[in-house]
């Protein structure tokens, strides 16, 4: 190619990925910590992952995952607020596990209508003048069961006539209300907490707020999770989305991760909780562990992405699961 037509066909691309807006002052801020020569209590697990500054919202926080986030961040220290559309879920975690350094609240709503979402950003903003650091979107719902093939049987996979017949026990209303839970109710989340998420970052010296969305490796298996194939095209748009939000907010100073569960106990695996709001996997699992996942795989994931040591994570998506994705076909 010479370099007249080089400059005409590959200088436009080049151009096309340069940032249009300079960074924002936010990261020349963060630019003047300093990040070599520490002392070793600098580098002590309890500076790194220091939670006690942070004010969370945590969605689905009555139960499950969102519960063990809540409580993890809880007993470090921090000031959460969880939300749900079970008020008698969310105030019973309030009455069993807000003790302690931090301290759980309850926020009841229904995230998968936008004026709820707005509502519950300005509930929080009104309590919270000074904004908030840290979003975890980790609602989300399973309406496709009754085509899992562990329940139904799975069908002969070298007959198109037996997949077709599977597939269409599914109902266009189970797609919708997938979606609706898991990918849209997520975009207006987050576009709504944008503004506190800022002001939490701003108040706070050395610090930047972020969002943590809770996708699945359901979403990153090339499989069809079981038979469930609503679930796992949701949580495949939720892996995209939070790429796309990560990337739409990378000038801003509010960082945007995920976290790819494998199967963790909650009352979307095992159908219950019990009357600690909790939920207990009844088997071992086939992964490299031999296990499921617990509340401390989980604690230990969101301490390092919330807290100072995890500031350099931008974009980055975490799978706990025991090695799941070793011995299942991904697409990463």
């Amino acid at each position: 190619m010479n370099r007249v037509l080089f400059s005409r066909s590959v200088t436009p691309l080049i151009k096309s990925f340069t940032p249009k807006h300079p960074p924002r002052q936010i990261f020349r801020k963060m630019s003047a910590v300093k990040t070599s020569h520490l002392s070793n209590e600098d580098v002590q697990a309890s500076k790194l992952f220091d939670v006690s500054h942070v004010v969370a919202v945590v969605t689905g926080g009555g139960t499950g995952i969102g519960l063990m986030i809540a409580q993890a961040l809880q007993t470090n220290g921090a000031k959460v607020y969880i939300t749900g559309r079970r008020e008698e879920a969310l105030d019973a975690v309030v009455k069993q596990y807000s003790k302690g350094p931090g301290s759980i609240h309850a926020l009841p709503g229904d995230i998968t209508k936008k004026e709820e979402c707005i509502r519950l950003a300005d509930s929080v903003g009104k309590k919270e003048p000074k904004g908030v650091h840290l979003l975890v979107n980790n609602a989300g719902i399973a309406r496709d069961g009754h085509t899992k093939f562990s329940k139904n049987g799975e069908p002969d996979m070298k007959s198109a006539e037996s997949i077709s017949q599977h597939m269409l026990r599914s109902e266009v209303s189970d797609w919708q209300d997938t979606f609706e839970t898991n990918v849209t109710a997520q975009f207006f989340m987050s576009a709504a907490f944008l503004p506190l998420l800022a002001k939490g970052r701003d108040v706070t010296p050395d610090y930047t707020s972020s969002i943590v969305n809770i996708t699945s490796i359901s979403g990153l298996m090339k499989g069809s999770s079981n038979g469930q194939f609503a679930y796992a095209s949701s949580k495949a748009g939720f892996v995209h989305l939070t790429r796309m939000l990560a990337t739409t907010l990378a000038q801003t100073g509010v960082r945007v991760n995920q976290i790819a569960p494998g199967i963790f106990p909650s009352e979307m695996t095992t159908g219950e909780s019990d009357e600690t709001q909790k939920s207990e996997l009844s088997s071992k699992l086939s992964n490299p562990a031999g296990r499921g996942g617990g509340d401390a795989d989980m604690a230990a994931t969101i301490l390092y992405l919330v807290g100072k040591g995890g500031l350099f994570l931008n974009n980055q998506l975490i799978h706990p699961e025991g090695g799941q994705l070793l011995v299942a076909p991904a697409a990463i």
